[in-house]
């Protein structure tokens, strides 16, 4: 999503100067080029000689430097850009921008250009408080600049609360769907990921190896490009993506309501959870102790939630995934008929870089009329974009 794209970094005087540095690096390996602007200020806390070696390119820092002017200038910073973050940008900085005033090289060129921009402040908790900032960061939002929101936590001043940098990897995350087409932003979508874990006893549970990559890949790729996003994942070690609206669940049953709450207002469902097909049909109530002999547990069978929703699905939506190991296309076309499904994505999980725990995955997607289109190996982003492009291509073929 950031490969190739010019993204010019602005670095104003604040603690949070230092993080600057992994925000760069974080970019470059991304494959993104990165230009660095920073204020007088901002070389107080950490030197240009830092970001330039990071970036690979020159630090510019003045306005009318005639070296910096013959080698960047500033209108060409602000032409070139794909987008500029400000990061960390500073109470002035905001109310500067706010009442278009351009005393310094970083402000002109925010005055220049045209490309995004994307605001991330770290203060003082009492200055991010303060009507005026709060004003002045809504006048900005009013007019289309983009936020990331600080954390809360200990600041270096000494207080505690709203004020601290955003975490470099949110901030990098919110500028990919700053940077990413918003053609799904009439959508609602539940999205299912990972597994389940149905309880034995209070210690011992059935699960399977889903990890959750693809369905949180899913609803990341589904919120950059402007949906409405409810995850319902069973657990994993994965943290939720940004901007979903995120549920935590264990077991098939706990996931099934979960999809029904959310599925009266939905446009679209996308299951890329490995459900569980059986649960055991009783749990003990105390863990089981160890005994002479074999033991069995008897099973019963968890509902089929997509299934039991085609016959409510009107305009939605419904995509599937269907994991196999063996006769994947036959498996997956049954699966898309039985369910009543618009499209289907199947992957073998025997293949090289596919299937679980991987970041990439090799998928045939299906739709409904079974015409299917293999995909070569990529990474589970570029998958969910993949699936994404040809159900709003589905949609506009139906007119809706």
């Amino acid at each position: 999503m950031l490969a190739g794209k010019h993204i010019v970094l602005g670095v104003t005087g604040g603690i949070a100067a230092y993080k600057s540095a992994e925000l760069v690096r974080l970019l470059v390996k991304e494959g993104a080029h990165v230009r660095v602007i920073m204020t007088q200020h901002a070389q107080e806390f950490i030197t240009p000689l830092t970001l330039q070696t990071l970036s690979g390119n020159p630090v510019a820092t003045e306005t009318f430097s005639l070296t910096q002017e013959s080698e960047i200038g500033h209108i060409r910073l602000a032409d070139t850009a794909d987008a500029i973050l400000i990061a960390p940008a500073t109470a002035n900085i905001i109310a500067k921008l706010a009442h278009g005033l351009a005393d310094d090289l970083l402000s002109t060129v925010l005055l220049a250009t045209t490309a995004p921009v994307l605001i991330a402040p770290a203060m003082n908790v009492h200055m991010y408080a303060h009507p005026m900032v709060q004003e002045n960061m809504r006048k900005l939002a009013s007019v289309g600049y983009g936020f990331v929101e600080p954390s809360e936590g200990f600041l270096a001043c000494g207080y505690e609360g709203k004020g601290r940098l955003a975490d470099p990897e949110a901030i990098v995350e919110e500028l990919r769907a700053t940077l990413t087409k918003k053609d799904m932003r009439h959508e609602r979508i539940i999205v299912t990921a990972g597994p389940n874990a149905e309880p034995i006893d209070p210690v011992r549970f059935i699960t399977n190896r889903s990890t959750g990559k693809m369905g949180f890949a899913m609803a990341k790729v589904a919120w950059r490009r402007g949906a409405e996003v409810t995850l319902v994942s069973g657990p994993t070690s994965l943290d939720p993506p940004r901007g979903v609206r995120f549920h935590s669940v264990r077991t098939a049953l706990e996931m099934q309501k979960a999809i029904l709450e959310a599925y009266p207002t939905a446009t679209m469902i996308v299951s890329a959870a490995a459900v569980a097909d059986y649960r055991p049909a009783h749990v003990a109530p105390q863990k089981i102790k160890k005994m002479g002999g074999n033991f069995s547990v008897e099973l019963t069978r968890n509902p089929d939630i997509l299934g039991e929703l085609a016959s409510q699905k009107g305009n939605r939506l419904h995509v599937g995934f269907a994991t196999e190991t063996e006769h994947v296309l036959e498996n997956a076309v049954r699966k898309l008929r039985n369910k009543n499904l618009d499209m289907i994505v199947a992957n073998d999980v025997t293949q090289e870089g596919a299937g679980f725990a991987h970041d990439t995955n090799i998928v045939t997607i299906i739709d409904r009329t079974e015409r299917m289109e293999t995909l070569p190996l990529m990474s589970k982003d570029e998958v969910a974009h993949a699936v994404y492009d040809r159900l709003l291509a589905m949609k506009a073929g139906n007119g809706e």
